[in-house]
């Protein structure tokens, strides 16, 4: 396969279930849509972590989290491990960041040439609230996250502009015929993260009647099991909802700002055609994660589910199959290999050993639905870590300290309705998909390393009751602006 120029967008809590070319035709985004039907989607695509920090370690490492360890919001990527950026640096290729990379700071050496408008964790030291684990306090940041919504004007749409004009100037400045190696650029946008506002022109192209309903909570799950008690005990969002029609309104803002996102993904793409450089240049399209947005009465990431553990993940240019949909399971983490694959750079020994594989190899095989992706979370809301295993047709979930499992057929229950874990027919399935995990990692050893490494952290910034006493914030600032500290 031919090295190119490599362009990587992504965005950030994109639900994968949010793209016309998905099936969902009352979700406007043509440019995406147009981005699949000329390469390759991954309909099976998987966050390694359903939070920004531990996600985008993934990404930049090749690296499980358990392995990484950058565990929480709080515990954001430094440069320690070698990243995909470091050995394309090492190797002598071009390769510069526009955007958000939420990594811990822009001193530290994380494999950039150039870190343009860049946005890292929160004064180096980000949401430690998260790392208050398994005694979790209540997430009252909640309450902005449901009541700022609707049509209007954010910083962080002022930043995806911003953003987006840049990689555009960045595309424009590039010379195709005296580039000597190929190029990569990493453009990470923040929508449709919170703040849910859309602008006006957006947010009207989605009227509240023709929002599809909500799916249900599963309420007896929720009431029983611990893990998801002490969950929706901290993220405390439908306190403050005090409608379906409030409902309605944060999804109609939260679909407008995917298509401001689509809008702007457009512009880049259609600059990188004008520039010429469309024929030498691979683009993906992916997010870090995704977002519930009101399904089961969940908002924000941070759960196993599809809408908030599955991304978007799609990818075009050269050598690339055209109007193909890929069945085998994929993950944030193979971006790693991908990235190098693309450029010609060959695996090293450290590499070979990685979990990561190239799309660009898997998209040009038959599909291997039994490919095994695995997800963990241990951070906010979480008195005990949770693994996601997907394999085959199913979904397995973990949970540490001896909690019930959940196990889904997304085959035949593709919306997640009906928990198998109990049912004595699924038993042998049940244990199999155990052994698998069990096979990868130690669940109960990695909760501990993680609730150790984050008890440490809480205690150096004086101690579980002094960190909740100076508060939060909801979000990351945007480069130059202050944070709002919420108690």
């Amino acid at each position: 396969m031919s090295p190119t120029n490599m362009l990587v967008i992504m965005a950030d809590q994109y639900n994968p279930k949010m793209l016309s070319c998905e099936g969902n035709d009352w979700v406007k985004t043509p440019n995406l849509d147009a981005l699949a039907e000329r390469g390759t989607r991954f309909n099976r695509a998987y966050t390694n972590s359903p939070l920004c920090v531990p996600a985008r370690a993934s990404f930049a490492t090749g690296r499980y989290v358990h392995d990484h360890r950058y565990w929480d919001n709080a515990i954001a990527y430094d440069g320690r491990l070698p990243s995909w950026g470091h050995r394309l640096q090492e190797a002598g290729f071009p390769v510069v960041s526009i955007g958000k990379l939420h990594y811990r700071s822009e001193n530290d050496d994380t494999g950039f040439d150039e870190q343009i408008i860049p946005m890292h964790i929160m004064m180096g030291v980000g949401d430690l609230h998260g790392s208050i684990r398994p005694n979790l306090p209540v997430r009252y940041q909640a309450r902005q996250y449901v009541e700022e919504v609707g049509p209007g004007n954010s910083k962080y749409q002022e930043y995806d502009i911003d953003i987006t004009n840049r990689a555009c100037t960045w595309i424009r400045d590039r010379d195709s015929k005296s580039a000597k190696t190929p190029w990569v650029l990493f453009v990470s946008m923040i929508c449709p993260h919170f703040p849910i506002i859309a602008p006006r022109r957006f947010y009207d192209m989605y009227p509240l009647d023709s929002l599809p309903d909500f799916k249900p909570p599963d309420t007896d799950l929720f009431s029983t099991h611990p893990w998801w008690k002490g969950f929706n005990d901290c993220f405390i969002y439908e306190r403050y909802i005090p409608d379906n029609e409030h409902r309605k309104i944060i999804l109609a803002s939260y679909l407008g700002l995917i298509s401001f996102m689509d809008e702007n993904v457009g512009r880049i793409l259609a600059t990188l055609e004008e520039s010429g450089l469309s024929d030498s240049t691979r683009v993906f399209f992916t997010s870090d994660h995704g977002d519930n947005i009101g399904a089961r009465r969940l908002w924000g990431k941070s759960t196993m589910h599809e809408e908030s553990a599955g991304i978007p993940l799609i990818m075009a240019g050269p050598n690339i199959p055209e109007e193909q949909v890929c069945e085998t399971p994929v993950s944030l983490l193979d971006m790693y290999s991908t990235i190098l694959d693309g450029v010609g750079l060959p695996d090293t020994a450290s590499d070979k050993v990685l979990p990561s594989r190239s799309l660009l190899n898997t998209a040009s095989e038959p599909d291997n639905v039994d490919r095994i992706v695995l997800s963990e979370y241990h951070a906010a809301g979480a008195i005990s870590g949770v693994y996601m295993l997907r394999a085959g047709s199913y979904k397995y979930l973990h949970y540490a300290g001896g909690y019930m499992s959940e196990l889904y057929d997304l085959d035949a229950d593709p919306e997640e309705m009906h928990n198998l874990a109990s049912d004595p027919s699924y038993a042998a399935t049940l244990s199999g998909l155990k052994h698998k995990l069990l096979s990868m990692l130690d669940p109960e050893e990695v909760n501990l390393a993680a609730l150790s490494d984050q008890a440490r952290l809480i205690e150096k910034h004086g101690g579980r009751e002094a960190v909740i006493r100076r508060g939060a914030a909801n979000n990351t600032p945007v480069p130059g602006e202050e944070p709002v500290i919420i108690k």
